[in-house]
């Protein structure tokens, strides 16, 4: 691959993901309470796999749009903006490309030196240097949302997704390109060891022989691996465009502000490449899309409709608790979808309401077991 590459389609929408997230992120940890007056005093974001800036094409790359959208945000006023409180920190490791991104910032944005917020383009390996550079620009003990988003090989320690998971109001993205999920003869296994903490928690994502189930077994190691490193949620989802290939993205934090915020995002994202968020427990359920499922009359996912009964097949729960599971444990549902699907599933006849009266957030359900 050279300096420049074409812009896939699931990158164009995994971008749009990335927008709308932070474009909600910025202002939550940024501005300046009217009640107190008080800010917080430092907020860093980590681009660890940063890229020249631009694509083939002339789309922006992350660090352009990053940046762009921060500065030309709706709340950038009531921000506070500094080169002392905000740190972006873009890493990249090809010397060509580092130039080109260096270069390429320069160029929209003038010189970096006198932005309001302090912009940081370091060559190096996202693994070996995330961490040093984060202690040496005093990054610790303040919000910081780590992007580890990676084409190839997912090469960055549990060590430094522990440190980040440590540290107050912190959260993680990784992605997973498409070709990472290869054969098991073509893993680094020493280099896995470090990603996942040792050799016992991924061994068995890599023994898995069914192609189509590959994907999800690794998703499913890479979550647990963040769990153990400290965030106590996860999200993790397949982004499927409409065309070439799929996307497979990990998110941990450790709030459910955070989880509620990147569902959000996804759900603000629009469709126009065709682009879903699939969970990766559903095997048979296609998802609808993007459009919000209950506006369409007589709609309900089926994605959604098979994750409600993979839940209670675990036994009978609220309706409150079911839309608890579905916002801690799934890609991309909500706690409010779960009333609608319950209603869905009672006039189907899959489930049993175990209460008189108006189905509400209190009622008790449980599958139907045909008895």
């Amino acid at each position: 691959m050279g300096v420049l590459w074409p812009l896939e389609p699931a990158t164009a929408a995994k971008h749009r993901l990335y927008q709308r997230y932070l474009d909600a992120w910025w202002p939550i940890l940024l501005q300046t309470s009217q009640r107190t007056g008080y800010s917080r005093s430092r907020v860093t974001l980590l681009d660890a796999f940063a890229g020249p800036g631009r694509y083939e094409g002339g789309e922006p790359g992350s660090p352009v749009f990053i940046l762009d959208r921060l500065l030309h945000h709706t709340a950038v006023e009531r921000m506070n903006l500094s080169p002392s409180r905000v740190h972006l920190v873009f890493i990249e490791k090809d010397r060509a490309r580092h130039e080109h991104l260096l270069a390429e910032l320069t160029d929209r944005f003038g010189k970096l030196s006198d932005l309001p917020v302090h912009v940081e383009v370091r060559r190096g390996d996202a693994g070996q240097d995330s961490l040093p550079v984060l202690t040496e620009l005093g990054a610790w003990g303040h919000p910081i949302l780590g992007i580890f988003d990676s084409w190839g090989s997912v090469n960055v320690p549990l060590d430094v997704m522990q440190r980040i998971a440590r540290n107050p109001s912190s959260e993680v993205i990784t992605t997973f390109g498409p070709n990472w999920f290869s054969r098991r003869e073509e893993l680094n296994a020493a280099l896995l060891d470090t990603v996942f903490g040792g050799r016992d928690h991924w061994t068995s994502a890599a023994d898995e022989a069914r192609p189509d189930e590959r994907w999800r077994a690794w998703l499913s190691t890479y979550r647990s691996a963040l769990r153990r490193a400290g965030f106590g949620y996860q999200l993790q989802f397949r982004l499927v465009p409409r065309t070439g290939q799929p996307l497979y993205l990990v998110f941990g934090t450790g709030s459910e502000a955070g989880l509620k915020a990147m569902k959000e995002a996804m759900w603000k994202v629009d469709d126009r490449d065709g682009e879903s968020f699939q969970d990766p427990r559903t095997r048979g359920a296609e998802a609808i899309g993007q459009l919000d499922i209950f506006q369409v009359a007589g709609a309900c996912d089926p994605e959604l409709l098979e994750l409600v009964s993979q839940r209670l097949a675990h036994g009978g729960a609220t309706v409150e608790a079911i839309g608890k599971w579905l916002l801690t444990e799934t890609a991309r549902w909500m706690p409010t979808h779960a009333l609608r699907a319950v209603r869905q599933m009672r006039q189907d006849g899959s489930i049993v309401v175990h209460s008189t009266g108006k189905l509400t957030n209190k009622s008790w359900v449980s599958l139907h077991t045909g008895a």
